[in-house]
């Protein structure tokens, strides 16, 4: 009998360590919208440091590539989970598209216009007639605005992926983001002193950026595995601002693997700007929260400027999974 209910007493002491051990991870995918770099270290230092395998996913992190939108595949079911920017999310929901967002990373823009001050141009009134360089369609929403706001008439001139064009005075101001461009232009010679910059939040016009988007049915369908997936990626973020230099690492060997060009001193100075960009929260405790006047500030620009025909629903848009996320 003693040994019958020792048997019994063990089973019922370690049965919940055993079954919990032996329930599978959901598979689950992620599709940045850029090629590896610090601008996605929090999700690459959740994924080596096995956040999301303790929050009971198995991750596969895709490739981005700007010639694959993540929401296009998101709708197209070939990713769980995108990372786009909120003005590209309102677009896609405007349209007809069921995406929602689940966490916005970064809330305040990188987006900014440079000049060199030798081109005599130190104010916005100062760019009247000049040649401004811009990337393609979402990242001329806010300057478009900006011109809009100040009543600018400049000539506009394609912008590739390089800033060579600015360097060598092609164009009198060039598109830039304070993490990555920005950095590229004053590590070529050229002294902060000597530029203007133009920060489209110093504007009145913030965009927020890089949010985590899924769609309406995945969130239904199974509603704790996308929460899961916020608090792990939340807690990469967080690690990565506190171990800066574990980070690096981690997302350097993503960028060798991907066979591209790493520089340490470039994805520093990006992951420092991430975290001005992203840690940052109001209320105290809301990271990765989309604050409803930023919605609708973006939404009216977008409808103002005509490119949605009406404003995303900000409740059914944004699905907030909870304050504990950051803990």
């Amino acid at each position: 009998m003693l040994r019958a209910g020792l048997c019994v007493f063990f089973c019922i002491l370690f049965f919940p360590f055993v079954a919990a051990a032996e329930i599978p991870l959901k598979k689950a995918s992620f599709l940045p919208q850029w090629s590896p770099q610090a601008q996605f270290a929090g999700y690459y230092v959740a994924y080596e440091k096995g956040f999301y395998k303790n929050h009971g996913i198995d991750l596969t992190i895709l490739q981005g590539d700007p010639d694959r939108p993540p929401l296009l595949l998101l709708t197209e079911g070939k990713t769980d989970f995108a990372s786009s920017w909120l003005s590209t999310g309102l677009r896609w929901r405007s349209s007809g598209h069921k995406i929602i967002n689940v966490c916005q990373m970064v809330q305040r823009s990188a987006l900014m216009l440079v000049a060199k001050k030798s081109h005599h141009i130190t104010t916005p009134r100062d760019m009247e007639g000049k040649k401004v360089s811009l990337w393609g369609d979402e990242f001329q929403i806010q300057p478009r605005a900006f011109f809009k706001k100040y009543d600018l008439n400049v000539k506009i001139v394609p912008q590739s992926f390089s800033v060579n064009l600015f360097l060598r005075d092609g164009v009198d101001v060039a598109s830039a983001t304070w993490y990555n461009e920005y950095h590229t232009i004053i590590n070529s010679g050229i002294n902060p002193d000597e530029l203007t910059t133009f920060f489209f939040h110093e504007h009145d016009l913030n965009f927020p950026e890089d949010g985590i988007y899924t769609l309406e049915e995945s969130f239904k369908r199974d509603p704790s595995l996308v929460c899961a997936f916020v608090k792990a990626s939340i807690e990469g973020w967080v690690y990565a601002f506190s171990h800066l230099e574990e980070a690096l690492d981690i997302v350097l060997r993503f960028i060798q693997q991907a066979k591209l060009p790493a520089n340490r001193t470039h994805q520093k100075w990006m992951l420092n700007r991430m975290k001005e960009l992203t840690s940052f929260s109001d209320p105290p405790g809301s990271m990765g929260m989309l604050q409803q006047a930023d919605c609708q500030k973006v939404s009216l620009v977008l409808k103002e400027s005509g490119l949605i025909e009406r404003k995303p629903d900000y409740e059914s848009f944004f699905v907030w999974c909870g304050k504990d996320v950051e803990k």
